[in-house]
Order: C-alpha cells, then structure tokens, then sequence
C-alpha cells in the first residue's frame, strides 16, 4: 500500500503534456479541480472523464500508475460511500430494515462523492508525474511573484512546497523499509483490533521522524555548502516560455470548461 502512493513522482518523458509549460499545468490544475465541484450531474463527469483519458494516452502515462495512485483512498471511498448511502434522506425510498434506510438520493450523491475523489487524485497525479520537481518550483515561484508586493516569499513557497511533493515518494519508501525491517524482528501491523494496530504504528514513527530530520539536515546542509541563499539574484539555466502547445492545450482546457458549465443548466 505505501509504494502505491504516486504523488510527488515523476516520470521523464518528452510528450505533449511533459512540454508544456509548468506554470500553465499549475494553473490547469487548480481549475481542474474547480470545476470537478461546479459539476452537478454525470454528463459533466464523463467529460471530464474523457479528458483525463486523453490526457494519461498524450503523455504516455502507464495506466497502473493511475491505478495505483487510487489504492490507497479505497478506505476513504468505501467510508464516503457509506456515510452518504445511510445518512442521506429523499424522497424515493429504496431499502429499510429497522432504522436503516437507503433513498435513491443517498445513492446519488455517494456515487457524486466516488467519482469526484477518484478524478481529483487522478488529475492532481498528472501534474506531478509529467512535471519534474524544478519546472514545478520555477512555475510556482513565477505564479507567486506578483504577491512579493505584499511580503509573500515566493520563492521560499515555492521551494518549501516542491521539496515537500519531492520526499514524499521517499518518505515512502523509508517507511516501507522499515515496516520490513520491523515485521523480520517479528512485529505484526495486521492483527488485533484498532487500538492495537494503532500501537503497533509506534516502532515506525520514531525512525521516520529521526530518519526525516536526518535527511532535512543533510539537505539543508547541501544547500548551504553549495551557497545556496534563496532566489535573489539567482538564474536559471532553462527560462520559462509560453510556446504554441502551451495556447493549444490552453484553448483545450477553456473549452472543457465551457461544456461542463454548461452541461450544468
């Protein structure tokens, strides 16, 4: 379950998507999932679905990393589903038993929710793996830099947060050695109830922290060594273009904007 985590990855590649500018896909992104909550019936998502297809084939994007992305919120959908199923009132009654009730509403709306997450995680996964961990910092830092007026650091934002998505792919796979290393010395996460699993969690924590300060000064160190003293006066190798792709998948995204809102009336 830990290695199925895909945020924060990046895989190379020199497709459409992978070209196009990072400060646009940023923008894309946000707007992506915007418009995932302005959608209020399942023609709007079968757009949307039909984008990301397109999307994941442009970018040659294997589907199991998609896939794998989706594993670990299975919890969460099954949670959501239920919640919305039993806890929702209509007026089309579908099933009772005792106090148990299911309306054709509940099960609207939970299938709403299920849809929703799975196209969130699936176009958030997108940009991460089709964008490498510096055009991601350049593209944040160029969306921040209008609020430097006001005192925002842009780009200790953008660095703070690139780093963050960065380590989380190793955070991940620290954890993984470690949950081996603790079930050869016998530890056992599965069985027992939940107080105890939670327990269990302990003898993992503690070297994930120690071993994630340890990696935060190394890094931290790295940086100083290489007089590393943040984005004054500080230039870059590649600069950062709006190209023709850039207005194409501009113009690609405007448009599914438009058929979704107004798929809405």
């Amino acid at each position: 379950m830990i290695k199925d985590i895909t945020i924060g990855q990046y895989i190379p590649g020199e497709s459409f998507v992978h070209k196009l500018d990072p400060r646009l896909k940023i923008l894309i992104s946000l707007l992506f999932i915007v418009n995932l909550f302005l959608v209020n019936n399942f023609l709007g998502y079968i757009y949307i679905a039909i984008f990301i297809l397109v999307t994941v084939l442009i970018a040659n994007l294997p589907f199991k990393y998609i896939y794998k992305g989706l594993k670990p919120i299975l919890v969460l959908l099954f949670i959501t589903a239920i919640l919305n199923i039993f806890m929702t009132s209509g007026k089309e009654l579908l099933f009772q038993w005792a106090f148990i009730k299911v309306y054709k509403e509940g099960l609207i709306i939970a299938a709403f929710m299920i849809v929703r997450l799975v196209f969130l995680i699936m176009g958030t996964s997108i940009l991460t793996l089709t964008t490498s961990p510096i055009e991601l910092t350049d593209g944040i830092e160029k969306l921040l830099n209008p609020f430097k007026r006001i005192g925002v650091p842009a780009h200790e934002l953008a660095m703070m947060m690139t780093i963050a998505l960065r380590f989380i792919p190793t955070l991940m796979d620290e954890t993984d050695k470690i949950m081996k290393a603790q079930m050869a010395r016998g530890a056992d996460f599965e069985s027992g109830n939940l107080i105890s699993r939670a327990k269990s969690l302990i003898p993992i924590l503690v070297p994930l922290f120690i071993s994630s300060f340890r990696r935060a000064d190394e890094l931290a160190m790295a940086m100083e060594s290489r007089c590393y003293k943040g984005g004054e006066g500080r230039t870059r190798m590649k600069q950062l273009k709006i190209i023709k792709e850039d207005y194409i998948a501009g113009i690609a995204f405007t448009l599914l904007l438009i058929i979704t809102i107004v798929s809405r009336t």
